[in-house]
């Protein structure tokens, strides 16, 4: 979120109209009232900027080097609030299919607020960049998250609806989803629009090389949801209730990698090839050198064929306790079969007393490069801490912490492990 008393201190807010910052860190203020408080005071900060004497070298550069997607979002956004906030396709005639005369009337009579969410867009870019630059001086690298589908009320797919598998009145044909899975009996409708793979290699998958190439200006590297969607994808009827009655469609594969190759040269992604994963996934991850996933809390529940138990794992391998789609470790052992408790038990050598801390040696004294742990499992928090739920529509994403939770101890046993299995690093 962008940090409202930073632009007061730039002089784009008065400080009256700041709530007390300390209220947005603690949370002592509902984020329903938040979300309204931040865009008005947002909009009387863009007023102050445009109105300044200032040449605002650093916005318009900004604006000119982001144009490719800035000009779509900012016009997006401001046809959007004009129509209330509905589906773009159920905009007023001309919109839904960006009429050029009607973009031109829009983009001239709406210059002010069109402006605006420019201007929203390069706040947050100043600071994410004086946030990650500070990251970097701590030797911190942060990993994105792009998810292999966008949503169809989006910027994205309204400019460019031709990559999409839309009918003619522009609404889904067939969603995106996964069938029937660990999470979920029913499979998971996500709903996303499906891309018209053809139409992307015609462009030389030029979306797809201009999105990746935004995510890495922004991260480190890139975990990239839902690998094996490149692959083969699970295609649902868009008026399907679940995922159930869906079919696996081919993929554009090594197309799109060999794009990305030569357009990006190092490839610094993470592939998430968790689910269901066939030959031809793993092949297509390896000929490009991607780090797959391998989550801890999958490997008890067959024997030690189990891909997931540790003394599988090869060296180009990404490692978790548990993703922000699991329980987190206590959450996951209180709830774990007889069955699964004894193998890792055994597996593991341990009573289960400290059961994050054991999952997380585990995982540190593994063949894999990179090892994440949850907070929640640093901070030895159960279930009722869970960052997510797949599938369900509520009680996501919703977790906090504070920094008194934070202990000293727990920094000590963090480093104990990285120095004993020899991942302590000045990066």
């Amino acid at each position: 979120m962008i940090d409202l008393v930073e632009l007061g201190e730039c002089g784009w807010l008065k400080q009256e109209d700041l709530l007390p910052h300390q209220d947005f860190r603690e949370g002592a203020v509902d984020f329903a009232l938040v979300i309204p408080f931040r865009m008005q005071r947002l909009r009387r900060a863009a007023q102050a900027f445009f109105a300044s004497t200032a040449t605002h070298v650093e916005y318009h550069e900004f604006c000119r080097t982001e144009a490719y997607w800035l000009d779509d979002f900012a016009l997006y956004k401001t046809l959007e609030e004009r129509h209330g906030g509905c589906a773009w396709n159920q905009w007023a005639n001309g919109f839904p299919n960006r009429d050029a005369q009607a973009l031109q009337e829009v983009t001239s009579s709406c210059a002010g607020e069109i402006g605006f969410w420019k201007f929203c867009q390069w706040c947050f870019a100043r600071q994410w960049s004086k946030l990650r630059n500070y990251a970097h001086q701590k030797g911190v690298r942060i990993i994105g998250d792009v998810p292999i589908f966008v949503a169809f009320q989006s910027s994205d797919v309204w400019a460019h609806q031709e990559l999409f598998e839309l009918d003619e009145q522009g609404s889904p044909s067939v969603v995106a989803g996964v069938p029937p899975d660990y999470f979920s009996e029913t499979g998971q409708l996500w709903g996303n629009p499906l891309y018209h793979w053809e139409a992307h290699e015609q462009t030389g998958f030029a979306w797809w090389i201009a999105r990746l190439k935004h995510a890495l200006n922004c991260f480190d590297l890139v975990r990239i949801d839902h690998f094996r969607g490149f692959s083969s994808y699970w295609e649902i009827p868009a008026n399907a209730p679940t995922a159930i009655h869906g079919r696996w469609v081919q993929g554009p594969g090594e197309k799109l990698f060999d794009a990305l190759a030569v357009a990006l040269g190092d490839m610094p992604i993470i592939a998430e090839d968790l689910g269901i994963i066939t030959q031809d996934v793993i092949e297509l991850r390896d000929k490009y050198h991607l780090p797959g996933m391998r989550v801890l809390q999958f490997a008890f529940g067959d024997d030690e064929s189990n891909h997931f138990l540790p003394h599988h794992y090869i060296e180009n391998t990404i490692a978790y306790t548990g993703t922000h789609d699991n329980d987190t470790a206590i959450g996951w052992w209180n709830s774990a079969s007889d069955k699964e408790k004894a193998f890792l038990q055994n597996y593991l050598e341990t009573s289960g007393q400290t059961i994050q801390w054991d999952m997380m040696n585990a995982l540190s004294a593994s063949q894999a490069n990179m090892v994440i742990y949850p907070l929640q499992d640093v901070l030895g928090l159960g279930g009722e801490h869970r960052m997510n739920y797949p599938g369900k529509s509520s009680g996501n994403w919703e977790w906090r912490f504070s920094w008194s939770q934070l202990k000293q101890e727990q920094t000590q046993l963090l480093a104990k492990i990285s120095v004993e299995h020899n991942r302590a690093s000045d990066y």
